[in-house]
């Protein structure tokens, strides 16, 4: 297909701003084969990062009975691993912000291959603890980076469900299957150190899903945005017509004029400070607030429901199939919150998705003698979690211009791994000296904090990702 001339292009785009000549190209091209890679390819890391995040929920048991660790040791090593994701997640926003996307997905990859190693060699708890900080560190790149990309691959008819994906898949297939897979490595190996064998097999996905990702692309907007008009055109044909290898199948040109980006006379990326602008600086804190509870109810439900109900007096296989089966709840959230984002504005779902973790962590802690309740409620619990931090995930990046959505969208999601590191310290601790009914009293609360806070940010339900940095949307 040849080139069409200066002149027609600019016809055709009127001259328009970038963000819309990128949303009607977007519309324009619909999602191909090429796209589909692309999401392939992104979930496939996501899925085995989940198992890996899983880790030390699944091992605790385990650990409690073959180096003596009790509910605060387990704690720990979840806060090592979840206050290196954060640190992960901020490096990485500034990184993808100046230096492009794609190639921290790769870079993220290796970080936490390796400590997955480190956890299964190692000789201590020091070492492990180590090791839990290095895979925090790869884990928070690889999801920053994986919603980013798939916020900006997609026009906004599409990128509710496209974002929303990466919670099927990591919150709900991946937490979901996380008991399965560490039933089945305890199955198949026994003895003390059987724990040792669940952290090494996580480190042949991770070569795995470096192999499949050499063809993912630079997202168009981030070319387009720095002033990478040609390689974004490149991207935008590649997506068109299916084929991400080989030679460029077609040139048409679709997104003209290097004055549509500030960044073409610029540095490659926006600068960190314009986060704590005026209009970026209120949404930003609010939306902080918001994914701290998120993620302090759920990795607190993550890391100590397997121990909690081993001192029900469970066995460890026993609890972890009971976990499995509350964790269902995490892959109907994602679903629901995948098929609600492109029907209903995020904030109604935030509001109503909080008053049911509410209401379904007051029924624990009210019931929790009975372990049909515990289920029941638990599957609730997960669920509205899920629906909660998919619809926060998708929210982040659109609350921010391309040049800083990668650090913006990484503050919001490292505030989330940050307080999911250290709640469970604090619901350790409440629930050796309170039980199961002081812990999830005081998780109920955290969604009513989370309903407040989601008031103060604005709506972007049905709006197109924005480019411009004076183009922010308001209330």
């Amino acid at each position: 297909m040849s080139s069409p001339s200066p002149e027609t292009a600019a016809k055709q785009t009127g001259l328009r701003p970038l963000a819309e000549q990128i949303e009607s190209t977007y519309e324009r091209i619909g999602v191909t084969g090429a796209h589909k890679q692309v999401v392939f390819m992104i979930l496939l890391g996501v899925f085995f990062d989940a198992l890996e995040q899983n880790a030390v929920g699944i091992t605790g048991p385990v650990l409690r009975e073959s180096w003596g660790l009790d509910a605060s040791g387990i704690g720990f090593l979840n806060t090592m691993t979840f206050t290196a994701t954060a640190l992960g997640r901020i490096a990485t926003g500034l990184i993808v912000d100046r230096f492009g996307r794609r190639n921290m997905l790769t870079v993220n990859l290796i970080i936490f291959a390796v400590g997955s190693l480190i956890c299964a060699f190692a000789p201590s708890y020091a070492v492990l603890a180590a090791g839990r900080f290095i895979v925090g560190f790869g884990l928070g790149g690889e999801i920053a980076v994986a919603v980013i990309m798939m916020a900006e691959f997609f026009s906004a008819k599409h990128r509710g469900t496209a974002v929303g994906l990466i919670n099927v898949t990591a919150a709900g297939l991946g937490n979901m299957l996380a008991p399965a897979f560490g039933i089945l490595v305890f199955t198949l190996f026994d003895g003390p150190d059987k724990w040792r064998w669940l952290f090494g097999l996580l480190f042949l996905p991770a070569l795995l899903v470096m192999w499949f990702r050499r063809y993912v692309p630079e997202t168009p907007r981030y070319l387009a945005a720095t002033g990478q008009i040609d390689k974004c055109n490149e991207v935008l044909n590649r997506l068109a017509t299916g084929k991400l290898a080989g030679a460029v199948p077609a040139n048409e040109q679709y997104i003209i004029g290097a004055e549509q980006t500030q960044a073409a006379t610029g540095s490659a990326g926006g600068t960190w400070k314009q986060i704590f602008t005026k209009k970026l600086l209120p949404r930003t804190i609010m939306l902080v607030i918001a994914v701290g509870m998120s993620y302090a109810a759920q990795i607190s439900m993550l890391t100590l429901m397997p121990m909690i109900l081993v001192s029900l007096g469970y066995a460890v296989n026993t609890s972890l199939w009971f976990t499995l089966l509350m964790q269902t709840g995490s892959l109907l959230g994602a679903l629901t919150a995948s098929v609600v984002a492109n029907r209903f504005p995020r904030k109604l779902v935030l509001t109503l998705a909080s008053v049911l973790g509410c209401g379904s962590g007051l029924a624990i802690a009210f019931m929790g003698s009975n372990i049909i309740f515990v289920l029941i409620f638990g599957v609730v619990f997960n669920y509205s979690i899920i629906v909660l931090n998919t619809t926060i995930w998708l929210f982040a990046p659109e609350q921010y211009p391309t040049r800083v959505r990668g650090f913006g969208t990484s503050i919001i999601l490292a505030a989330g791994s940050l307080s999911g590191g250290l709640f469970p310290l604090i619901a350790g601790a409440v629930f050796d000296a309170g039980g199961i009914a002081a812990m999830f009293s005081v998780m109920a609360g955290l969604f009513v904090v989370l309903a407040i806070s989601i008031r103060f940010v604005p709506e972007t339900f049905g709006k197109p990702l924005q480019e411009d940095d004076n183009a922010i949307y308001g209330h």
